[in-house]
């Protein structure tokens, strides 16, 4: 089909809507309100990116990631920054979830289901997260932020195989490894509650980055392309960020890493 703005006449019409709502309270709560039986997919027709993607409340202010500050977890503000950057995480996971539903045509139904539900999921992670800062005395917006994740998918908008390698695959497994630590560091201080969302989460983002991994796959296999080695052109391709262990291996082989990755991304054979 033609080039078209978007109407609200199609699912993928829907995300690109929804992607456009700056508050991102609103955005959580529509996002999982909406029904997708209600929509057809309208899976060929490229839409053409309006102005405003994607939209964004007035704060948090953002700035480079080495402009912000560290503070200790013990403190209540420590705490709370702490908080607030797992909230601007997951508002970030919220548009990039719809970007790809919206951005990318010709992919299998499937595809865009899949991503839908991980919209969905990334609401629910936003609203929990949000909450509880809130009870901490805050609000979202009330501390400044990064915005790596969406400067990836930015440079990947022409590119689904790359979007789907660098951005579930790697910037997002990297919550992976990351997010039992934080949660331990949490509890160290008597956060159960916030300990019991990151529990959700990390449950939650072992299945968005299966997806991501299946899609990979998928669309490597269908090009004859080797998923390790496409990686690694894709990774210097967009200068993708190194990794650096320690890594989870048992929650990325259970999001469907395949053990020649885990090898590649650790330089050893891996023990089960």
């Amino acid at each position: 089909m033609a080039d078209g703005l978007a109407s609200e006449t199609s699912l993928r019409a829907q995300a690109l809507r929804l992607l456009l709502l700056p508050d991102t309270q609103d955005k959580a709560q529509a996002v999982r309100a909406l029904k997708v039986q209600d929509w057809p997919l309208d899976t060929g027709t490229q839409l053409s990116e309006p102005l405003g993607v994607p939209g964004r409340p007035p704060r948090p202010q953002l700035v480079q990631p080495s402009a912000l500050a560290k503070r200790a977890v013990g403190t209540p503000q420590g705490r709370a920054s702490l908080i607030h950057a797992l909230t601007h995480i997951e508002a970030n996971a919220i548009n990039l979830a719809l970007d790809i539903v919206w951005r990318f045509p010709n992919m299998p139904e499937a595809f865009y289901r899949d991503w839908w539900q991980v919209a969905v999921e990334e609401a629910l992670h936003f609203q929990l997260l949000e909450a509880h800062l809130r009870s901490l005395g805050h609000a979202y917006g009330d501390f400044p932020a990064h915005d790596g994740l969406w400067d990836m998918a930015a440079k990947t908008q022409d590119d689904l195989l790359a979007r789907l390698a660098l951005v579930p695959r790697t910037l997002e497994a990297r919550g992976l490894d990351v997010t039992p630590a934080i949660r331990n560091k949490l509890v160290s201080v008597g956060d159960q509650a916030a300990a019991a969302i990151l529990d959700v989460i990390l449950r939650d983002e072992i299945g968005h980055v299966a997806t991501g991994n299946y899609w990979y796959a998928a669309l490597c296999a269908q090009r004859g392309l080797d998923p390790v080695l496409t990686y690694t052109q894709l990774a210097q391709r967009y200068t993708a960020p190194v990794l650096k262990g320690p890594f989870n291996l048992s929650a990325r082989r259970a999001a469907g890493f395949t053990e020649a990755e885990l090898t590649a991304l650790c330089g050893t054979p891996q023990a089960a």
